[in-house]
């Protein structure tokens, strides 16, 4: 009977590590982010459309989407604590927009990646970071630090210089927990 039990308990944990192996950070041995394959089964944020930071752009024919998963030890640590812990992993992944396809007649829908791009909290390479997944890589490089992207988050992020104002879900845990700020106006 012990056996039986020690064998169902090995059997049980060999599942969850299988079914989370790709949830958790990544990098290869170059340094590079490495793209989970299941990030669109992560916790889904939240999907904005057109969405622009510079005041004086024009608008889009075809506005692309902007999808955001975290994955899900992340998100769950959030909703406890309203703070991301170490490790967390952000994907935000580009969807090209069209509409009058099929049997819509109005309003978008969306199409193929257009761009991935990851957000990481890895204290041991120095804190939050940025990087790029270009023309369907399985590896992201990592964004110089030069790049709008850094400064932009660390002004207007209202959450640990993520963009939690966008994801609803999270705004009232970051609140409660006295960690979100009002951004932009």
């Amino acid at each position: 009977m012990l056996l039986v039990l020690v064998l169902l308990g090995v059997a049980l944990l060999v599942a969850q590590q299988k079914s989370g192996k790709n949830s958790r950070l990544e990098y290869s041995k170059d340094g590079k982010l490495v793209l989970p394959k299941d990030y669109r089964e992560w916790v889904f944020l939240s999907a904005g459309i057109g969405m622009t930071y510079n005041s004086d752009a024009t608008p889009k024919t075809n506005p692309p989407f902007e999808n955001v998963f975290v994955s899900p030890a992340a998100y769950r640590e959030f909703m406890k604590t309203g703070a991301w812990p170490d490790k967390t992993v952000l994907f935000l992944e580009v969807r090209g927009s069209e509409s009058r396809v099929s049997i819509n007649k109005d309003g978008r829908v969306q199409t193929k990646i257009v761009a991935i791009e990851g957000h990481v909290k890895d204290s041991a390479k120095g804190g939050w970071a940025f990087y790029g997944f270009k023309d369907g890589a399985q590896e992201g490089t990592l964004f110089p630090k030069t790049a709008p992207c850094y400064s932009c988050h660390q002004e207007n992020g209202a959450t640990d210089t993520t963009f939690v104002q966008f994801y609803p879900t999270l705004i009232e845990t970051a609140q409660k927990n006295h960690n979100y700020k009002e951004t932009g106006h």
